[in-house]
């Protein structure tokens, strides 16, 4: 993550008094300042309070429908007995939206991430609730047997899905004034397209949180009019493909870049002809220096139609014209 936030002093204080101390229940924490800061520590009103008495007690109060949050909670009676929850509200504000998704790595990361037994991303208040816990405990049971990684890298997407807000984001830097955020499910798949684990990867922009956001897509095009038809005709993508082939007797495979912005009508057609040039330069940084790819060719194309076999091959493999041999004209008479 490149959100430049730190835990302060405060908070890991803090941090460690809730590991010292049973009778502590969590932390509450928010990020000001370009850190991570403690709001309240809570304390538990008896030893023998469970988990579901000391949320309903200590945590409901602190939740609010329009407030982002970081939540460590003290879950488990055997270490590592805390949990780490993320809490981003779909009526947060779209920037603090952008801003704790893109921390919640650092937060566990600097506090210890041994501390922790797992890390959990919520979207609504009913799901840090006594049965909103238990809810999740079934579904981690159902889903079992994965890695933590795996457990957590499903929440996350999950949440994205259902909160429809773009979380879990990074912000490529384009210059000191100019940030464009990509969500990170996106760089993963880039990153898979040049490991060679995805040989098609498609991209949207968010209309409404401006995130640079994955197309889920099951499609496996072997060729040019098979990619064709998975492209939205309708909507602007950025799409990178594996184009594997022969040509002259030698097979090859190089990355091609095509982006698509079809004629449609209205005022969203206007929008998107605003964005998609301006994320099209952070949607290539991220694919060169994030992911690593190294990108044979570039179209740019309004209709999806305009792209053929033909003519992809045409600027893969130009043809070489044999100039003839300049001929020097006979002198008069001779």
């Amino acid at each position: 993550m490149q959100s430049g936030i730190a835990a302060s002093a405060e908070l890991i204080s803090q941090f460690n008094t809730l590991l010292s101390s049973p009778s502590q229940f969590g932390l509450v924490v928010s990020i000001a300042k370009e850190q991570l800061t403690p709001l309240h520590l809570l304390t538990s009103s008896s030893p023998s309070a469970s988990f579901s008495s000391n949320v309903s007690s200590l945590l409901t109060p602190h939740i609010k429908p329009n407030e982002a949050l970081y939540l460590i909670l003290r879950r488990h009676a055997t270490t590592p007995a805390l949990v780490a929850v993320t809490y981003v509200p779909d009526a947060a504000p779209v920037r603090q939206k952008m801003l704790f998704a893109a921390t919640r790595l650092t937060l566990v990361r600097e506090l210890g991430s041994e501390h922790f037994r797992e890390t959990i991303f919520a979207t609504t208040a009913a799901e840090l609730s006594p049965a909103g816990f238990e809810k999740h405990d079934a579904h981690v049971a159902q889903d079992a047997p994965l890695t933590e990684e795996e457990r957590t890298l499903g929440e996350v997407k999950r949440a994205e899905q259902e909160a429809g807000s773009g979380t879990g984001t990074r912000e490529i830097h384009l210059s000191k004034s100019l940030a464009m955020p990509v969500a990170e499910d996106a760089i993963a798949g880039l990153k898979a397209l040049a490991n060679g684990g995805e040989a098609l990867v498609m991209l949207k922009i968010n209309p409404d949180t401006e995130v640079v956001e994955l197309v889920p897509s099951s499609a496996q095009p072997r060729s040019i009019p098979e990619l064709v038809s998975a492209i939205s005709a309708t909507e602007p993508r950025f799409t990178f493909f594996r184009f594997e082939h022969e040509h002259g007797g030698v097979e090859s495979a190089p990355v091609l870049f095509f982006y698509t912005c079809p004629t449609t009508p209205g005022t969203k057609s206007i929008k998107y002809r605003m964005m998609y040039p301006l994320m099209k330069r952070a949607v290539l940084e991220v694919a060169s220096k994030e992911a690593g790819l190294e990108i044979e060719k570039k179209f740019e194309v309004e209709e999806t139609d305009e792209i053929t076999e033909r003519s992809v091959l045409e600027d893969l493999h130009p043809k070489v014209e044999k100039k003839a041999a300049f001929s020097r004209p006979k002198r008069p008479g001779r």
